[in-house]
């Protein structure tokens, strides 16, 4: 399927005004929700909303065409990354077009699809739909896909149940069937502060939280070295990672405490609760005892701060079938990054992942999507729509 050579003016108008709400997660989105809402209205959808508990964000379901029948459903998220500390050549938060580029934030991770989505459902709802399309835009994916879980069981509550759906994230219109389940911890480490010239009758912090960073690294080479292993996925092991680390206010006192976040990325199978237990056990067994026989007081505390499912939609379902003939593509992908497909495959909804754009550009300075990607995109959904719906 050869996409058309440049996408229609009302998606490009669409992707412009999502990436004008700047709905970084630590924000709002509800400036977006009902900007889109108010374009359903007049489609006659069946909107639900449900709300974070400070009802300063919202998730958005949307049913088109007839209700009460399964459909199709097409998700995607509404917040991005910060821009905070990024060198960016333009405003992030106003389209720029380049060279057959267009440059924002969220252009790749995900506002063109969901502007693809919402430029290109309205032609089949006036041309009649047999069967409904249903659109599901969620807050806080990049902060642990926590909006989704309230979206999910809003659906289910209401009787619910798409017969499949695409989650656009960005795989260049790459059907992708796997990826990799995330569970991610703060750890908070309680010493005992002292003056640093008589370190040893204080327990330190950081250092003790050096030392289990330091076996999270060397769990992190073993997965690498030994496995196992799923070649189809671009990062073929489970991985073991640190991101951040908080400790200590002064060099000559003793730290009495350290925070650092750490995370589990495993392959489908991989048990991510047998890497805790492990970590857990050495913490317990090999670091704690020394900090104990200082100050009992002292040790470690690991919460676990978010979770994502595995993927894992077989090669032989209908969605992957329809997904890879539709696209154009013979080849299908697991991936290592997690997206809300998991969480609507858990909810027995079964489910690709399919976006325009690569995950190579999101997160950073000068995130862009190329211009025959969206084309290609609203291609695809078309197929898509006319295949399941009309």
């Amino acid at each position: 399927m050869k996409p058309d050579v440049a996408p229609g003016a009302e998606t490009l108008k669409l992707i412009r005004e999502l990436i004008a709400f700047a709905t970084v997660s630590r924000d709002s989105n509800l400036e977006l929700i009902d900007y889109v809402r108010e374009l359903l209205r007049p489609l006659d959808a069946d909107v639900r909303l449900t709300f974070d508990q400070d009802k300063r964000k919202a998730n958005l379901f949307a049913t088109l065409g007839p209700r009460g029948l399964s459909g199709v459903a097409l998700s995607g998220h509404t917040d991005v990354v910060p821009v905070d500390g990024q060198d960016w050549s333009s405003d992030p938060f106003a389209v720029v077009e380049h060279d057959g580029r267009l440059y924002g934030r969220g252009t790749s991770d995900m506002k063109s699809f969901i502007a693809c989505a919402l430029a290109v459902v309205p032609e089949f709802v006036q041309r009649g739909l047999k069967t409904p399309v249903h659109l599901a835009f969620s807050y806080d994916e990049e902060v642990g896909c926590l909006g989704v879980r309230d979206l999910l069981a809003d659906m289910a509550q209401a009787g619910i149940r798409p017969r499949s759906c695409v989650v656009g994230e960005p795989t260049e219109m790459r059907p992708v069937i796997a990826h990799k389940g995330k569970q991610s911890y703060r750890c908070t480490v309680r010493g005992l502060a002292s003056h640093s010239a008589y370190a040893p009758y204080g327990v330190n912090a950081v250092e003790a939280a050096a030392e289990a960073i330091t076996y999270l690294k060397q769990m992190a080479r073993r997965h690498r070295d030994q496995g196992p292993y799923d070649r189809g996925f671009d990062v073929a092991y489970t991985t073991v990672h640190t991101g951040t680390i908080h400790g200590g206010t002064a060099l000559n006192i003793v730290p009495k405490d350290c925070v650092f976040d750490f995370e589990f990325r495993s392959l489908p199978g991989d048990d991510p609760e047998a890497l805790l237990r492990e970590f857990e056990a050495h913490v317990r067994n090999k670091i704690e005892p020394e900090m104990h026989a200082v100050d009992p007081e002292s040790g470690f505390t690991i919460a676990k701060m978010s979770e994502i499912p595995p993927l894992d939609t077989g090669a032989e379902s209908e969605i992957a079938g329809l997904a890879q003939e539709l696209s154009g593509r013979r080849d299908i992908a697991k991936v290592s990054f997690g997206t809300e497909a998991s969480q609507f495959q858990v909810a027995g909804v079964p489910t690709v992942v399919c976006g325009p754009g690569s995950i190579l550009q999101a997160h950073k300075p000068d995130e862009f999507v190329t211009l025959e990607q969206v084309a290609h995109c609203e291609t695809f959904l078309r197929a898509l729509i006319a295949r399941a719906c009309v």
